[in-house]
C-alpha cells in the first residue's frame, strides 16, 4: 500500500473540522491520514480523536509559527476560521472579528505555501457587498462602512489572500447550518401555545446543510485532487422556503409547526448583521441556491443528508419551549 497522504484539519474539534477528522479516520480507501490542529491538545473532544486514531497537534490560526510547524509534511490542509469565538475584551479592542479572520487566513496561506502543501482547502462564503451596497441606503453598514454582512465578507476577502500566496487552493462555499435549527433559528412557542417557525426569507429558498456534511464533502474534494485547484464549489444539502422548513419539523416531531416570514426590519431590531444576511439570502436566491448544486454535492459526499435526512436523526435535539 502507498504511504498515506497527510491531511491537517484547522478547528479538528468543531462542526466543520471535526466532520473531516471523522470522515477520514471512517474511509476505508485508507488513502489519507488525519491531522487534527486544536488550540487545546488537552481538551475532551482532542483525546476523543486521539483516541479515534487522528493525530493530534497543538495549533493556532494566531501563530503562524505553530501553523507552519503542524502543516509540516502535509499533502492537505482544510482551513476555516471562526468569526463567532470567543474573545478576551482586549482582542476586541485590538481587531474587528472580521480583521482576526482575515489575519488568521493570511497565516494559514503563508504556513501552507512556506511547507509545501499541495492542495488548501478553505471554507468559505459569498462576498455580500456586491448586492446590498455600501451606501447605506439599502441595508446598514457594519465595521466603520466597511461590510454588510462581516461574516460572510471577511471570508470573501480573505479568498485573494490564498490566490496571491500562491497555494494551490478549492474555495468551498459553504450555507446555513441546519443546526441554526437547535438555537436562534428553533421554532418557538407563541402565546397560543402553538409552535412558530420565525425566518425573515418572505417567500424565498433557503439553502442549508448540515455541518458534517462540510467536512465529508471536503474529503470529496481532496479526493478529487487537483482537478478541483482553483474552482469555487458552493454546497447545501437541501433548498427549501420557510414554510417547507416548517412543514418538515412539524412532520419529524408530530407537532404543527406554522411558518411565520419576520421582516428584516424587524430581524434588525434583534441582529443587524443577522437581518442583513437573510436579506442577502432572500435577495440573492437565484444565484445563491443556484450556485449550489447538489447532484454535484452529492458526487463529492454520497451520502449527502437532505434536511428530511437530517431531522431524523436529530429532531429531538430541536428545543420545542
Amino acid at each position: 500500500m502507498s504511504e498515506q497522504k497527510v491531511i491537517a484539519v484547522v478547528g479538528a474539534t468543531g462542526a466543520q473540522g471535526g466532520g473531516l477528522v471523522r470522515a477520514i479516520l471512517a474511509d476505508r480507501s485508507g488513502e489519507f491520514a488525519v491531522r487534527a490542529l486544536t488550540r487545546d491538545a488537552g481538551s475532551a473532544t482532542a483525546k476523543e480523536l486521539a483516541a479515534a486514531g487522528a493525530e493530534v497537534v497543538a495549533a493556532d490560526l494566531d501563530d503562524e509559527a505553530s501553523l507552519r510547524r503542524a502543516f509540516e509534511g502535509a499533502h492537505g490542509a482544510f482551513v476555516v476560521t471562526n468569526f463567532w469565538q470567543p474573545r478576551t475584551p482586549e482582542q476586541v479592542a485590538a481587531r474587528t472579528a472580521a480583521r482576526m479572520e482575515l489575519d488568521q487566513a493570511g497565516n494559514a496561506a503563508r504556513a501552507a505555501k512556506a511547507t509545501g502543501v499541495r492542495h488548501v482547502v478553505w471554507s468559505t462564503l459569498e462576498d455580500t457587498r456586491p448586492v446590498l451596497g455600501l451606501d447605506g441606503q439599502h441595508v446598514p453598514t457594519l465595521d466603520d462602512g466597511k461590510y454588510t454582512v462581516p461574516h460572510f465578507d471577511a471570508k470573501a476577502e480573505a479568498d485573494e489572500v490564498f490566490g496571491r500566496a500562491g497555494v494551490p487552493t478549492t474555495f468551498l462555499r459553504t450555507a446555513f447550518f441546519f443546526e441554526g435549527f437547535f438555537g436562534f433559528a428553533a421554532p418557538r412557542r407563541d402565546e397560543q401555545g402553538r409552535l412558530v417557525l420565525t425566518l425573515p426569507m418572505a417567500q424565498a429558498r433557503l439553502s442549508g446543510i448540515a455541518s458534517e456534511d462540510i467536512g465529508k464533502t471536503a474529503l470529496g474534494v481532496f479526493r478529487r485532487g487537483a482537478e478541483l485547484v482553483g474552482r469555487t464549489i458552493s454546497i447545501a444539502g437541501d433548498h427549501l422556503t420557510g414554510a417547507e422548513y416548517a412543514a418538515a419539523i412539524s412532520a419529524a416531531i408530530g407537532e404543527p409547526v406554522t411558518y411565520q416570514a419576520l421582516g428584516f426590519d424587524q430581524m434588525r431590531a434583534i441582529s443587524v448583521e443577522m437581518a442583513n444576511m437573510f436579506q442577502y439570502y432572500a435577495e440573492n436566491e437565484k444565484a445563491f441556491v443556484g450556485d449550489r448544486d447538489l447532484d454535484l454535492v452529492r458526487e463529492l459526499n454520497p451520502g449527502l443528508q437532505s434536511f428530511d435526512t437530517w431531522l431524523a436523526a436529530h429532531k429531538a435535539d430541536i428545543p420545542l419551549d
